[in-house]
């Protein structure tokens, strides 16, 4: 067993304990396919809820997208996001001529699958900021990997943002049923359906905020 297959089962182990990491397959199932799974984005944790509830198979070619200045900026950091994640890094900070989703596109050619948070950025304002356009970019070069929207639930509880020391409360991801770009649909439709697809996991009675 190398170091970083110790490391993502000791960090998965700290997840179950901290939050109950459950995940629930309400849409589809777990599934050996490329996919791109898109998520609301409240913590640091997010990603390794979903990374949690997914089946140790699926774990090594699903990739979550890291911010390259901050997940790079320390060795700890680093190592974490390359070795245990196999995380796609991108540029916060670019010029003019480079394009933010080229890592994504390389990614998804080699056949791997991602977990990309749309709003772009973490919020604790309970629903989802509106989407920005690079799903619906990646919808439109890759028609045949189906979009998974998910819900992840009370993390922001664990971990707020500004906060380093999480707290156990139980939490969970909810996958919902895949999506795909319709013929002619318009970007501004195509976003707001996803994020409806997404708000719409949200179990009855529960609130984000």
């Amino acid at each position: 067993m190398t170091l970083a297959h110790a490391t993502g089962l000791l960090l998965s182990a700290l997840a179950r304990l901290i939050t109950g990491a459950q995940g629930h397959w309400l849409g589809c199932i777990p599934k050996a396919e490329q996919r791109i799974y898109f998520a609301n984005h409240q913590s640091h944790l997010d990603w390794l809820l979903i990374w949690c509830a997914l089946p140790h198979e699926l774990r090594t070619r699903t990739r979550p997208i890291a911010a390259k200045d901050y997940w790079t900026s320390g060795r700890f950091k680093h190592w974490i996001t390359r070795e245990v994640f196999n995380a796609v890094y991108v540029n916060r900070h670019r010029t003019d001529d480079q394009d933010p989703l080229e890592p994504l596109v390389d990614a998804l050619q080699h056949g791997d699958s991602l977990v990309i948070f749309p709003e772009g950025t973490r919020n604790n304002l309970g629903e989802p900021q509106p989407f920005k356009s690079g799903l619906y970019h990646l919808a439109q070069q890759f028609p045949d990997v189906p979009l998974i929207p998910c819900w992840i639930d009370n993390v922001q509880r664990v971990m707020p943002k500004g906060e380093v020391v999480p707290v156990p409360i139980l939490c969970s991801v909810t996958f919902g049923a895949p999506m795909q770009l319709a013929p002619g649909e318009d970007k501004r439709d195509f976003l707001e359906r996803a994020r409806a697809a997404v708000v719409g996991l949200r179990r009855p009675g529960r609130c984000t905020a």
